[in-house]
């Protein structure tokens, strides 16, 4: 894989049949409770996945209002969460770095990536993580590289049960072409990725149609064929253009998704997956 790396940036048994049946029973207990000090996402594995389009911060009343997409955020109790349309630094924020702000008062681990300069600091994507990451890179798609060209942003979580790739990316919002062409770098960007992989964004695109139909080569949508998983618009959502998928479909099974109820803090609603692998 190509791409532009990132600096990283911090936002801030003996023999169990030895033993009596009370015994077994009892250390199972004790190492189930380690596991779970030790950060344990979830006894089997789970974790809890957010895609949210936060369209910097300004909700459906027009207030750009961090504090309420913290609040979104933490609600949902994540672990890990792929934010699109975030700002840093620019003027519309006031000079506010988005993804070290949403870090801070979400208690997570958070990483931007740049999709393009814009008033006088820059415009693109956020990973937000309860786990350490590393290997921080955005990858360029196609697109018109002087109007909001698309990218992805991938990190590597190091998590309790072993590496994963966490991605996110931004489909074209206008151009069809562009969303296909989109879709087939994405497969060959990571469809030969030794790490297990999740990819959630905005992707533009409604279910069934031709860019979803190219990712599903690669990848398993974890809202599947569901037709009631409407994230856009926020005050009245009527379609799902917001989607975490994930590869490969023999590592990871769907526990439940849903779509917090929330109109105002963008203009997008939040899409929340559950995943065991």
């Amino acid at each position: 894989m190509r791409g532009r790396s990132l600096e990283s940036r911090e936002v801030p048994l003996r023999q169990a049949t030895q033993l009596p049946l009370t015994a077994v029973a009892a250390l199972l207990l004790l190492l189930a409770a380690t596991g779970q000090a030790a950060g344990e996402p979830g006894a089997k594995g789970r974790l809890r996945v957010l895609c949210y389009n936060i369209h910097h911060g300004r909700g459906t009343d027009g207030d750009v209002d961090l504090e309420r997409t913290a609040r979104v955020i933490r609600d949902a109790d994540p672990d890990l969460v792929a934010l699109q349309e975030v700002d840093r630094k620019t003027a519309r924020a006031g000079g506010v770095d988005q993804t070290a702000r949403l870090a801070e008062l979400t208690g997570l681990q958070g990483r931007f990536g740049c999709q393009i300069d814009f008033e006088g600091g820059e415009y693109g994507q956020a990973l937000l993580s309860r786990f350490p990451m590393s290997e921080v890179t955005v990858y360029w798609l196609p697109g018109e590289p002087k109007r909001q060209r698309r990218i992805a942003v991938a990190a590597v979580v190091e998590t309790p049960r072993g590496p994963l790739r966490f991605v996110s990316t931004h489909l074209h919002h206008q151009n069809a072409d562009f969303r296909q062409r989109q879709a087939v770098e994405l497969n060959r960007l990571f469809q030969s990725d030794p790490i297990p992989t999740i990819l959630a964004g905005d992707l533009n695109a409604l279910p069934g149609t031709r860019p979803l139909l190219i990712l599903s080569r690669s990848w398993q949508s974890a809202t599947g064929k569901r037709a009631d998983r409407f994230t856009f618009s926020a005050e009245n959502p009527s379609r799902q253009i917001d989607f975490v998928l994930y590869r490969p479909a023999s590592r990871f099974h769907v526990i439940s998704s849903e779509v917090p109820e929330e109109p105002a803090a963008s203009d997008h609603r939040p899409l929340l997956v559950e995943l065991e692998w």
